[in-house]
């Protein structure tokens, strides 16, 4: 399930697990109960100094702030994560993140343990304050379209707990840092879930062409692709800023 579980240390903290994780590293990385935070909280502590970052970089592209929707684009063969936002109907690009820490390769999340990161259409299902990865936001993988597939394929045991957090390292997740992740989650806690999508694609098929189908990955894999490609058509790369 990604590697990404909910660990009880006399309250349950959600976290992506490393590939090594003593117990005192554990401790040292985990929350204790006293400093257990609210959503309200985080916002009380993070929020300005978000809007000093990003108010400009969305003033920059005739952007509003905050705006009505937005979007994250995620690559996984460049690592790169993009915001875009969209007010009045226009999508704008708003600025790219680096996305320090992932495991696995090209293609989507079939199995628990497989230590993929999903590919395809997902929404934020919660936001979690306490995460030992700063903070994170919580993927409503499995979705329907990976039950859909599962039972085509007569797989089970599909996994979850997939997260997108700060932090360098992860595995079964994206892990994008502390001031990225600060960013996201105070943009997603103020327009609500309903108003944040995620995308994660294998590449960035706007500008490379779709590859062969290789022989371990399922027959439905090209459809999934075509229409991730063409729902990066509403995201052209010639409105892109240069602003990181």
């Amino acid at each position: 399930m990604g590697l990404c579980l909910r660990v009880s240390i006399r309250y349950l903290l959600t976290f992506c697990v490393l590939p090594v994780l003593a117990p005192a590293a554990m401790a040292a990385t985990s929350n204790s109960p006293a400093e257990v935070s609210s959503i309200a909280q985080v916002l009380a502590l993070h929020q300005d100094r978000v809007t000093m970052r990003l108010e400009p970089r969305f003033r920059f592209v005739g952007a509003s702030w905050p705006p009505q929707e937005v979007a994250l684009l995620a690559f996984k063969d460049v690592r790169r994560l993009e915001l875009w936002a969209r007010s009045g109907g226009v999508w704008r690009h708003i600025r790219d993140y680096r996305i320090k820490g992932m495991s696995g390769r090209v293609g989507p999340k079939l199995r628990e343990g497989d230590l993929q990161v999903p590919e395809g259409f997902y929404r934020i299902e919660k936001l979690n304050p306490n995460s030992a990865y700063h903070l994170s936001l919580k993927l409503d993988y499995p979705n329907s379209f990976d039950r859909e597939r599962a039972v085509l394929d007569g797989r089970n045991n599909l996994g979850g707990d997939i997260y997108i957090h700060g932090r360098a390292v992860s595995q079964g997740c994206l892990a994008i840092g502390d001031n990225a992740i600060e960013e996201l989650f105070v943009l997603t806690a103020l327009l609500g879930t309903d108003h944040v999508s995620v995308l994660i694609s294998p590449q960035d098929f706007r500008s490379s062409a779709m590859e062969p189908n290789a022989g371990d990955r399922p027959d439905w894999i090209q459809a999934l692709y075509g229409e991730i490609r063409l729902e990066l058509a509403r995201f052209p790369l010639e409105k892109k800023g240069s602003m990181e």
